[in-house]
């Protein structure tokens, strides 16, 4: 009978035999085991991403404790962060075996804990308040960059929890695992607004700039995060056969479709962080009239800025589940399709300023992204494989070198997100040099409004890459006119 042995020579929980294949092991032991450890790791995780996402919410309240930064450094302050999480994402996944999961678990979940602090005293300090413009900006960005080690959390999560689980239940507990970490964002797009303005007064509130607790931003999330890193600690396991596997990531770099679907990854995870991060910011200087006649809207749901998020982070494993029905590689291609055309909708949204024209057509990218993530991480497996049938490989090693390019896929695609802000901020740039030349709040007001469609050359740009995208899922994925020994050509397989 398969057991779980304690470990003699080993400090901690850690667990020398795991057998999650074994299916009597798995009923009697494994089961309960990785459950246990799927939950504290999506709670930890979760808040990952809460702490990555928290500067869209204070970027757009910063003038409301006297800091007035321009639509490009404000996109700095969102962009830096997911810059920074999209570059730990690759060392966090070599953390776990290094380190085991629950030690690593507990330390980038205390880790949390500098990002929201540094938020809490920092940001709403009267000493920033009165130092000049540069170094109040410098400050803040490195105050911001900190929340990048939210966007780590990701793929050690991911990592640490695929070695639990058996490959007939692995998809499920992976897609469930990163649907729950993606509900961070919505999670903290939707609670903070509110945390920061409690106790003051709803006339006050719906007045253009009004008090905020910024402080509260940072402090909101302390005892969650002491929590989930006890949690950690206390719960979680570490598995002595998670090892780093070197040789796989080496391979994998050098293969072609790597690179082809971190591409893919970039139109489908990047549309979503990115459009995450930068949703907020983008209507609040795109609709400036419309917040303005709906200040509940605009102060206590910052916009409606976290609904993009929640239905992507929902979409995620119904992509996965279709994908399992209909091929990945078509449902990829639906998906990008879908994303091209409802960004021609938010463009004429913008143009007629109308708000629920633009603001419905963000949700139908946000679908289709998050329904691309699942497809795309779908199409991973299912490719390598292939591969390893056609070239008569050693089918564990392509299954391993599979895993390794859903590592390098995630922190690609992480990176989509941050070009995604750095074409709005360029966007934003003309815009930005009138505001800083206006004299008066007025001034800068008529401004903003005479040039609320500033993103459309932006939302131009995002169009083409979504039909670049779709071009490339169907000419190295579902075309039926090139020879099927031709890599990275896999247009006959079932993908």
């Amino acid at each position: 009978m398969s057991t779980v042995t304690k470990p003699a020579t080993r400090r901690g929980r850690w667990i020398e035999h795991w057998d999650p294949e074994d299916e009597r092991f798995w009923e009697t032991t494994g089961r309960r085991i990785a459950r246990r450890n799927l939950a504290f790791s999506i709670f930890a995780e979760n808040l990952g991403f809460s702490i990555w996402v928290l500067w869209t919410i204070v970027v757009i309240n910063l003038g409301n404790v006297g800091i007035a930064l321009s639509i490009s450094e404000m996109f700095w302050l969102t962009a830096v962060p997911n810059l920074i999480g999209s570059a730990l994402r690759i060392p966090y996944t070599f953390a776990v075996p290094r380190f085991g999961g629950r030690a690593w678990t507990t330390f980038s979940a205390s880790l949390l804990l500098l990002p929201t602090t540094l938020l809490a005293v920092v940001v709403p300090s009267g000493w920033l308040a009165s130092q000049s413009h540069d170094t109040q900006f410098w400050v803040l960005l490195a105050c911001a960059a900190t929340a990048g080690v939210g966007g780590g959390n990701f793929s050690s999560s991911m990592a640490n929890i695929s070695f639990f689980y058996p490959e007939s239940r692995k998809g499920f507990a992976l897609g469930l695992n990163a649907a729950g970490g993606n509900v961070g964002v919505a999670v903290a797009q939707l609670l903070v607004p509110l945390v920061i303005i409690a106790g003051v007064p709803a006339a006050a509130v719906k007045l253009p700039v009004h008090e905020v607790h910024l402080a509260y931003a940072g402090l909101m999330w302390m005892p969650l995060i002491a929590f989930a890193a006890f949690g950690a600690w206390r719960w979680m396991d570490s598995l002595s056969q998670a090892r780093s596997d070197t040789r796989s990531y080496v391979s994998a770099l050098r293969e072609p479709q790597t690179w082809v679907m971190s591409l893919l990854y970039i139109g489908t995870f990047g549309s979503f962080i990115g459009f995450s991060f930068a949703l907020p910011l983008v209507i609040k200087n795109t609709f400036p009239e419309f917040l303005a006649s709906h200040p509940f809207i605009a102060t206590y749901l910052a916009g409606l800025g976290f609904a993009g998020a929640l239905v992507g982070s929902v979409a995620r494993p119904f992509g996965g589940w279709l994908s399992d029905r209909l091929g990945g590689a078509r449902v990829t291609l639906a998906c990008f399709l879908g994303m091209g055309a409802a960004t021609l909708t938010a463009i004429a949204g913008v143009e007629r300023h109308g708000f629920a024209l633009f603001f419905a057509s963000y949700m139908v990218v946000f679908l289709f992204a998050g329904m691309g993530n699942g497809s795309t991480y779908r199409m991973i497996p299912s490719i390598f494989a292939e591969l390893g049938r056609r070239r008569g490989g050693d089918a564990v090693a392509y299954k391993r070198r599979a895993a390794a390019v859903i590592g390098i896929a995630g922190a690609v695609g992480a990176f989509g997100g941050f070009l995604i802000q750095v074409v709005l901020r360029e966007a934003s740039l003309g815009v930005s040099a009138l505001m800083k030349a206006a004299e008066s709040p007025a001034e800068k007001a008529a401004i903003a409004q005479a040039n609320a469609d500033w993103s459309v050359p932006a939302l131009w740009v995002f169009l083409v890459a979504y039909v670049v995208f779709a071009a490339m899922t169907w000419f190295f994925y579902l075309r039926r006119s090139v020879g099927v020994a031709r890599v990275p050509s896999l247009a006959h397989a079932s993908i």
